[in-house]
């Protein structure tokens, strides 16, 4: 797509089917909208247990928990054009270091 094609080389962040979302900068593209991200950290959000667990363990004065997403560096990754449901340009001011 020439739009996709437009975003070579910039920091995207892609959001997938199963809640999952990637961070990475963008190398290519196919005419199925696979995307292939380099120096990609996979981000997920916490599991019903994991909120749970926390919830057991705060001690539930302010009626708030708080649980951290899971991430992890993945580097080179390629995602399925089928499982995406966003596509996002990170700012540049805002990438990782």
């Amino acid at each position: 797509s020439p739009v996709l094609q437009a975003f070579i080389n910039k920091s995207l962040r892609v959001t997938t089917t199963d809640a999952r979302f990637f961070i990475g900068e963008l190398k290519c593209t196919d005419r199925d909208r696979n995307l292939i991200l380099v120096n990609t950290t996979e981000y997920r959000y916490p599991s019903a247990n994991d909120v749970l667990n926390a919830a057991k363990e705060s001690d539930g004065s302010s009626g708030k928990v708080r649980v951290d997403m899971t991430n992890r560096f993945i580097g080179l990754v390629v995602v399925p054009g089928n499982v995406i449901t966003k596509i996002e340009v990170q700012e540049s001011a805002g990438r990782r270091g």
